[in-house]
């Protein structure tokens, strides 16, 4: 299964993704804010990011602009799983190069559903 790399300053939130993506047989790797992630990004591949958008030190917007920014990530797929719902956030989120939004909280299926997607 995929490698994915779940960002979410929430440990909780953090936890339960992760769980939910490893019951289904992905492998995960954790971070609590964007800085962490991109430095662990730059240390292993991974085939998915999962970030939520509101954090500390580096938001998941920057986070995916950076991301967006490494040669190997280029076509990475990245979703953003937040709170955010409004029109101009999302609209940042794409434009920095994000693949698609998940608005917490999450329906694990639907979590699911959507990974299984954006890997094909």
């Amino acid at each position: 299964m995929a490698k994915i790399l779940v960002v979410d300053d929430s440990l909780s939130m953090q936890k339960m993704v992760s769980l939910t993506l490893k019951t289904a047989g992905h492998n995960v790797v954790e971070a609590a804010d964007g800085s962490q992630a991109l430095i662990m990004a730059q240390k292993e591949q991974v085939d998915l990011v999962l970030s939520d958008v509101n954090m500390p030190n580096m938001n998941g917007i920057e986070l995916c602009k950076k991301i967006r920014q490494l040669p190997n990530y280029k076509f990475t797929p990245f979703l953003m799983l937040t709170t955010e719902s409004a029109g101009n956030v999302k609209m940042q989120g794409k434009e920095a190069g994000a693949t698609g939004w998940l608005v917490k909280p999450f329906n694990p299926s639907q979590l699911l559903a959507t990974v299984k997607k954006v890997l094909g």
